[in-house]
């Protein structure tokens, strides 16, 4: 059995941060999604689009190292524990010292990786060629230092989140999607796609600037001002990069593994990088609407826990174990979506321009693979900020360094062998990679959750609330179904706003009618916005 805290609500603050937070990752995901429209409309599954999709993730494994998921782990818990000790002065120091120090780094890196361009390539995408790597190569040199302006603003974002100023971190991101969009749509009629490619590169330079200026004000208001120093040997630096250092190599090896896929995926058919791409794009929507907005909003608050072991033990148990049934709720009907009516919500969002109808069927299969774990990942989330809030950041790293080992293992036996032996076409291998990259998420979470319930006793989604909120879903899944089969052909948007409209009233009518707390609670707040009692 579960703690008997699972059964409540969040704190009406906590559902408060965590509905800031999903403000914000989903007003920038929507800008994301109208930027992979575009660029879908623009580029297609054509050579161009795998350069810049490939090109991309080089440098954005600085920023996923350096970034948002690191200094949240390293930075929050010290910087919100001096802030719930009112030590601001500390606090600020902290801030500064982890400021340059971050940025010295960086900086470093930025350089080493222009430079190392060419070899990055051989190392990343070997089955890249002539025009194609160059192109790819040049692009890489042009978005390192994007990439390096993104690490700035997850520093921002650290520091907003602890002083609880979730909504602003969490938008910024719209306003390098803006600038993406407005590089393609100024310049792509009747350009050359090599081209518009770099052109866009730039514009993603821009937008990484504008999403470190909007921050920025803010901060330094919170901050008093910056106090930039190396002082490194300061107690709470120290800690800061004790804590670091683990996280990274964490965060590495699991970018290590997004990097095998793309890796095999360059040996896969024309199309196989920007189709994995674009299925990325909306299987980490729910980890990061849901996951992301849950486990940011939590954190601050975890790290401030103060008193006895057995008080702190409590007051996590009773958040993680409400967390996770919040994040279920949310998160199984997106599988469930993914999975059933997948092709709706593909073609609504990409099917444009050079994106055809064989390019839906295609991105769904991809998908369709990426559901194994999107449940276990998600949850995952959680359970390492349960972690990182008793300031142990070496045992996620451990069930990570396992995730990698066996993604990497699995990935290359089902996207190049395995399609052989069944005799289905190359190019499907890539599902393949989604797939065993799922599986691997599981054998994850099943370590996490286990050694979190060893250090604080049980915490978990209860089997009952499971298999309520599944059936919800599989129920407005199969009614979804059979209303696309009656519409019959439509226009893709169109068809996905009714198709999913009527998904998402039969799943929470469903879940109503079980009476389960998460969807009465969503209708409460629905409810009173609108003024309804």
């Amino acid at each position: 059995m579960t703690d008997s805290s699972a059964t409540k609500p969040q704190p009406t603050s906590s559902r408060r941060f965590a509905f800031l937070v999903a403000s914000g990752i989903f007003l920038s995901r929507v800008a994301g999604l109208i930027r992979d429209r575009v660029f879908a409309h623009y580029f297609g599954n054509s050579d161009a689009a795998d350069v810049f999709k490939a090109a991309f993730r080089i440098p954005n494994f600085l920023q996923n190292l350096f970034g948002e998921g690191v200094l949240s782990a390293s930075f929050i818990p010290v910087y919100a524990s001096l802030l719930a000790r009112n030590d601001k002065e500390e606090a600020r120091k902290t801030a500064g010292a982890v400021a340059a120090l971050l940025a010295l780094s960086t900086s470093l890196l930025v350089l080493l990786g222009v430079l190392a361009a060419p070899w990055l390539i051989d190392a990343i995408a070997p089955g890249f060629h002539g025009e194609k790597r160059q192109l790819t190569i040049l692009l890489v040199r042009i978005l390192f230092p994007g990439a390096g302006l993104l690490v700035g603003s997850a520093w921002c974002l650290g520091v907003l989140n602890s002083h609880r100023k979730f909504f602003i971190s969490y938008t910024a991101p719209v306003l390098w999607n803006i600038a993406m969009i407005a590089g393609m749509l100024a310049f792509g009629a009747g350009r050359a796609q090599n081209s518009l490619v770099v052109i866009t590169a730039w514009a993603s330079v821009v937008g990484s600037a504008l999403q470190v200026a909007v921050q920025l004000p803010m901060v330094l208001k919170l901050l008093g001002g910056l106090k930039l120093s190396l002082a490194h040997q300061a107690e709470n630096v120290r800690t800061v990069i004790r804590n670091f250092f683990p996280v990274f190599i964490s965060r590495g090896v699991v970018q290590i593994s997004a990097y095998i896929d793309a890796f095999l995926a360059s040996f896969l058919p024309t199309g196989a990088v920007s189709a994995l791409a674009y299925a990325q794009t909306l299987y980490t929507l729910p980890v990061s609407l849901f996951g992301m907005s849950v486990s940011a909003a939590e954190l601050p608050v975890m790290s401030g826990a103060v008193g006895e072991a057995d008080e702190v033990a409590r007051l996590l148990r009773g958040r993680l174990n409400a967390g996770l049934r919040q994040i279920t709720f949310l998160v199984v009907p997106s599988v469930v979506g993914f999975l059933v009516l997948g092709d709706v919500i593909v073609a609504a969002i990409y099917q444009s321009g050079r994106f055809t109808q064989a390019d839906v069927l295609y991105v769904w299969g991809i998908l369709a693979g990426s559901t194994v774990g999107l449940l276990a990942s998600t949850l995952g989330r959680l359970y390492s900020s349960g972690f990182y809030a008793l300031r142990d950041t070496r045992t996620p790293l451990r069930f990570a360094i396992v995730r990698v080992l066996l993604t990497t293992i699995l990935g290359y036996l089902s996207a190049l062998p395995l399609p052989r032996l069944l005799g289905i076409e190359p190019r499907w291998g890539v599902a393949g990679l989604t797939i065993s990259a799922g599986i691997a998420s599981w054998v994850e979470f099943t370590l996490l959750q286990r050694g979190i319930r060893r250090r604080i006793g049980q915490a978990g989604v209860p089997l009952v609330f499971l298999a309520q909120v599944w059936f919800a879903a599989l129920l407005a899944a199969a009614a979804s179904r059979g209303l696309l089969h009656a519409l019959g052909p439509r226009g893709p948007i169109l068809l996905a706003i009714l198709v999913l409209g009527v998904y998402g009233i039969v799943f929470f009518a469903v879940s109503l009618a079980l009476k389960l707390p998460e969807a009465q609670s969503m209708m409460g707040m629905i409810g009173r916005r609108f003024g309804v009692k």
